[in-house]
């Protein structure tokens, strides 16, 4: 049966084809926002120590950016849940190409008041990357859900290895003029966020949300179903659900304030920009590439499987870049698998979150869910450095640690009571994978 969008008209038996080329697009545009988003982390607590002139304050640049995501969660997820998923792209990337420039312009007039707030609009640039995982999931099969997600987060390996190594050159293109060196790279990251949103504006279509709001059936798709309460009931709804929400906000937030002062503890111990920037290449190459292995193995193993595996790997990076000292290797090895954790979490936290919650309700879901992770990351970035400044980067490390306790508890709370839910046939909130009608075939994909 054909439902009509406002688009041309699509069927069930077009899925495939549109599933790879929505995921084509997604790709491409993760490649490009890749480039520019690394920026910001490498450099964001440089420039607000040579703008403020206090390293206590370095935490605040990386983590306005953090707050500049959380804010724009909610507002983009109310634009994508009515108009779709790409004006919801599109307008983030326009958002933080301008705050790229307004960081420039901060660093020529010395305000870091202008500093943050620049910060705080680059971080749409974030915002729309992490968006375009969801929209991978929008027409994706419920069993493979987690390698739709992880291939969108993967493709931002390629400019995120690259961007903060163009760092330097591109900071070095500036010198003798105005714009001091650290900022230039900046300029680069402004250019590339208004490329990336000309290609989802030109080529993300049909809209995947839209698409998959098409092929629902039919008197589910009503405004009250799709509303941010409808989002918070469904959560509220869903043991799963919350267990997605802390797995998604914990690892976020354990990354985030580790890796935002871990240039900051870098230069204590006489590291230059390029060695910085290499170290988080290599932390960002373990948040994206291995990201299609975390996607299969939460597809074929259940999405607790590799919630545990998070905390486990989330856990030895902080004993590795906790207990570093002035070794940079490993310093650089302890970033590499916090990247590796927050692979984890993130591919299997979004997996299961669309798993746990009905397709009219998922945008709003899925918005609540980045202000969450982008909040507490956000606070937890401001905290790290004060924790540095007032005792060191390895009780940073303890923290970080700490806050994965009530994600395995929980975690371990529905391994124990699964088997008895089940049992008790209840639906698939208490079991760990997708349990809903095929898109493609109309088939259960669990009996």
């Amino acid at each position: 049966m054909k439902k009509a969008l406002s688009a041309p008209t699509v069927t069930v038996s077009d899925l495939p084809a549109l599933q790879r080329r929505t995921s084509a697009v997604l790709i491409a545009s993760q490649i490009l926002g890749g480039l520019g988003v690394p920026i910001g982390i490498a450099l964001a607590p440089v420039l607000a120590t040579e703008v403020s002139g206090s390293e206590a304050l370095s935490g605040l640049a990386p983590t306005a950016s953090v707050a500049g995501t959380a804010l724009l969660s909610l507002p983009l997820a109310a634009l994508m849940t009515s108009r779709g998923r790409r004006p919801g792209l599109v307008l983030a990337y326009l958002i933080g190409a301008v705050g790229a420039s307004l960081v420039v312009l901060a660093t020529v007039v010395d305000s870091f008041p202008l500093l943050l707030l620049g910060m705080a609009g680059f971080g749409a640039g974030s915002s729309a990357n992490l968006q375009a995982r969801f929209a991978a999931a929008d027409l994706a099969e419920p069993d493979r859900r987690g390698r739709a997600i992880s291939t969108v987060i993967w493709a931002t390996t390629i400019g995120s290895v690259l961007g903060p190594n163009i760092a330097a050159p591109a900071g070095r293109a500036f010198r003798d003029t105005a714009i001091p060196e650290t900022a230039g790279p900046f300029v680069w990251a402004a250019a590339i966020f208004l490329l990336t949103g000309l290609v989802v504006a030109v080529l993300l279509r049909p809209d995947p949300l839209l698409t998959a709001r098409a092929l629902a059936p039919a008197g589910t798709q009503t405004a009250a179903n799709r509303s941010l309460r409808a989002g918070v009931a469904a959560v509220r709804a869903s043991p799963m659900a919350r267990l997605a929400l802390v797995t998604v906000a914990v690892s976020h937030t354990a990354m985030v304030s580790i890796m935002v002062m871990t240039p900051v503890h870098l230069g204590h111990h006489g590291a230059g920009i390029q060695l910085i920037g290499l170290v988080i290449s290599g932390h960002i190459a373990g948040m994206y590439a291995f990201s299609p292995v975390m996607g299969w193995l939460a597809d074929r193993f259940g999405r607790l499987s590799v919630i545990g595996l998070a905390v486990g790997l989330l856990s030895c990076a902080a004993l590795l870049a906790g207990t570093a000292g002035s070794s940079h290797g490993r310093t650089a090895a302890g970033l590499f698998v916090l990247g590796l954790g927050w692979s984890a979490g993130l591919v299997a936290g979004s997996a299961l979150l669309t798993d746990s919650v009905p397709q009219p309700a998922r945008a709003a879901v899925q918005g609540l869910s980045d202000l969450t992770m982008n909040t507490a990351a956000g606070i937890g970035g401001a905290v790290a450095g004060v924790i540095v400044s007032q005792w060191s980067y390895s009780w940073l490390n303890v923290v970080g640690a700490c806050l994965l306790l009530p994600m395995a508890a929980l975690a371990l709370r529905r391994v124990l009571t699964k088997p008895t839910a089940v049992a008790d046939g209840a639906s698939d909130e208490a079991s760990d994978g997708p349990a809903e009608v095929s898109l493609s075939t109309g088939a259960s994909d669990k009996p």
